[in-house]
């Protein structure tokens, strides 16, 4: 039986850890030992944990920031509402994984603050599919197919913002359960849409 190589390893070792222990309790030796290395064999392939923790959100999670970059290059690209559904649908998924991670951090303040001082430093953080979200409405925008008026930061953190509580709000409903995905993003791109699509002004 094939060994996978190092890294591949690490990254599945750190994304089980990471998803089961939460990302404040992933410590580097820990992902190294799961993934059956040293931990200076880690540091080999990622330079810090925030950068494995990136990677992880790059290489295993939905590709949210791929797909937000791809539709911003290419502005008109398929109906808007059926581009605003794929990155709700992307969205919700992706916070979804996201979410049970990255939780641990809100618990511990200085933490947080290192955690998010790192990912500055690389370039990163919860903002980026924010930026993306809205540079792919800013060229709808300039295509003439959302509203020149239309506050698209303000559009890109409703969606994100809607598909982010997706993942944690309906948790606790009496049912546990949370909306379909598909059925939830197509009803949050409708009702977006609906505010800002120049085909819905007076």
């Amino acid at each position: 039986m094939e060994t996978k190589p190092a890294r591949v390893r690490i990254l599945d070792a750190a994304h089980e850890l990471m998803l089961t222990v939460g990302l404040a309790r992933a410590t580097t030796k820990e992902i190294a030992r799961a993934a059956g290395c040293s931990e200076a064999a880690l540091y080999k392939y990622f330079d810090s944990k925030e950068e494995l923790f990136v990677r992880v959100l790059d290489e295993r999670m939905p590709r949210l920031t791929p797909l937000l970059s791809s539709l911003s290059a290419e502005p008109g690209r398929a109906g808007l509402e059926e581009n605003l559904t794929e990155i709700a649908r992307e969205a919700a998924l992706f916070y979804e994984q996201v979410f049970p991670i990255a939780a641990s951090l809100y618990a511990e303040v200085q933490l947080k603050r290192r955690h998010f001082d790192a990912l500055r430093a690389i370039g990163s953080g919860p903002h980026v599919p924010i930026e993306g979200l809205a540079a792919y409405l800013s060229a709808e925008q300039a295509a003439g197919r959302v509203r020149a008026d239309a506050d698209t930061h303000a559009a890109a953190s409703l969606l994100l913002g809607a598909c982010a509580h997706r993942a944690f709000a309906y948790d606790a409903l009496d049912s546990a359960e949370r909306p379909s995905v598909d059925e939830f993003a197509a009803r949050l791109a409708a009702t977006l849409l609906g505010g800002i699509s120049v085909a819905d002004r007076p």
